[in-house]
């Protein structure tokens, strides 16, 4: 039996190593040193796996069971390398790829003759055998497809949602020969339920994933934009949808922010590559602008119906809840609700910001901004205006009454998540 490395521990890697460490010799390996301490302690913090189930595959010793390092001696004895690294965008928007660059530079100094390495992180098509195997040829001397061999198997983790999760979903297989790719295919099949799509090349499954979630924008951005018409024509645009989509091959999608590790990130993949050939794709980067504006829109439309009330802007207290990128889930990558917090911080207002599911320490890390601790009373404050940005269900419970000065107060329902009577607009 082979032994599994796999190489990152956050949303995708984590709940990999644990349902492989059922079946096999894992080890998990992180840079992150209170990253792999947490989980060595037994708990994750993403919430992605249950504590009880990975304090029941560690360090059982044996042939199967997960060990979870730091150190890269740890993983030289590996057989199968999997990297679940994650695939920003830099500042400009452009694909970073140094986590997925360190990551083959990690493997190509501990893999052997006969080894394979498969790459579950985004990327655009031709990445892996175009940026990353050549850092696993020069870093371990070998040469690929004849020393040593790769799989492409993208991740589908969705945050939050504890019913399509890796052991329930279908999941794309490839491999550098027919020979690897079918011995990736069994080797995915011995944790799925579902089974597997394999793909003929690589390439196709790492087209596959990134339009997945570029299809997925678009779709947004189009509801976005509709959002954006109708308000100009004093629409309820979620009225709008409702009606529409009493038909029978309507597609569903509601207006909103749109954040995370992937929807708004993966189509500038697909547009880099795009052009990095000559072609410049108009609909991908369409729906994107759109969908970057909408932070934009709903400060700006916050602002105009307190100004409407007679309400003072400049020291205006507003509170924004949900910092998430999504509905009751811990993950704060990407969110743009931060943009909506700088947006109004132009303005002139003052922003408490309050999400029970949010890591305090992490929002302050990542964007500079202070949140409202967990236990806060929320209703020691009165505002002028409240946006609802985040539906976590703890929300429903809320006395907006309690929260506001009355009529005088604004309420904007980004979601559409809270009844039509209590708020003054939502997209």
């Amino acid at each position: 039996m082979k032994k599994i490395a796999i190489i990152g521990l956050g949303y995708v890697g984590l709940p990999l190593a644990v349902e492989f460490g059922k079946k096999y010799s894992v080890i998990g390996f992180d840079i992150n040193a209170n990253r792999v301490a947490e989980l060595n302690a037994g708990h994750d913090h993403t919430l992605e796996t249950e504590d009880e189930d990975l304090q029941a595959v560690l360090n059982q010793g044996g042939k199967i069971g997960l060990k979870l390092t730091t150190d890269i001696e740890d993983i030289r004895d590996a057989q199968i390398y999997i990297v679940t690294v994650p695939t920003p965008i830099d500042k400009y928007k452009r694909p970073d790829l140094l986590p997925l660059i360190t990551a083959s530079e990690t493997v190509g100094k501990v893999i052997s003759k006969g080894d394979i390495v498969i790459y579950e992180s985004t990327v655009y098509p031709g990445a892996t055998e175009e940026d990353c195997l050549p850092v696993v040829e020069k870093f371990s001397g070998l040469k690929f497809n004849v020393d040593f061999f790769a799989g492409y198997s993208p991740e589908r983790i969705n945050p939050g949602d504890k019913v399509n999760t890796l052991t329930t979903i279908k999941k794309i297989t490839s491999g550098s020969t027919p020979e690897i790719a079918e011995e990736i295919d069994i080797l995915y099949n011995t944790i799925l339920l579902n089974g597997t799509h394999k793909a003929t090349s690589m390439k196709v499954a790492e087209a596959a994933k990134v339009i997945e979630n570029a299809q997925r924008d678009l779709n947004i951005s189009f509801v976005n934009e509709l959002a954006l018409i109708f308000d100009l024509m004093g629409i309820d645009t979620n009225e709008v949808i409702d009606a529409a989509a009493t038909k029978w091959n309507f597609l569903k999608y509601r207006p909103g922010l749109v954040g995370g590790h992937c929807i708004s990130v993966d189509p500038y993949y697909l547009s880099f590559k795009a052009e990095a050939l000559g072609y410049f794709p108009a609909v991908i980067t369409s729906g994107r602008r759109v969908n970057d504006h909408m932070a934009h829109f709903v400060a700006d439309k916050v602002v105009k119906l307190m100004i409407k009330k007679g309400l003072t802007i400049l020291g205006s207290k507003v509170l924004l809840l949900g910092v998430t990128f999504k509905e009751n889930c811990p993950d704060i990558r990407n969110t743009k609700t931060v943009d909506i917090v700088g947006e109004l911080q132009e303005f002139g207002c003052q922003v408490d910001i309050y999400d029970p599911w949010a890591s305090q320490a992490e929002v302050k890390h990542e964007y500079d901004i202070q949140t409202l601790e967990k236990n806060v009373d929320i209703y020691a404050n009165k505002y002028d205006a409240i946006i609802l940005a985040v539906s976590h269900d703890q929300f429903a419970e809320l006395d907006l009454d309690r929260l506001t000065n009355g009529n005088k107060s604004v309420i904007f329902d980004i979601k559409g998540y809270l009844p039509k009577d209590k708020v003054d607009a939502r997209l």
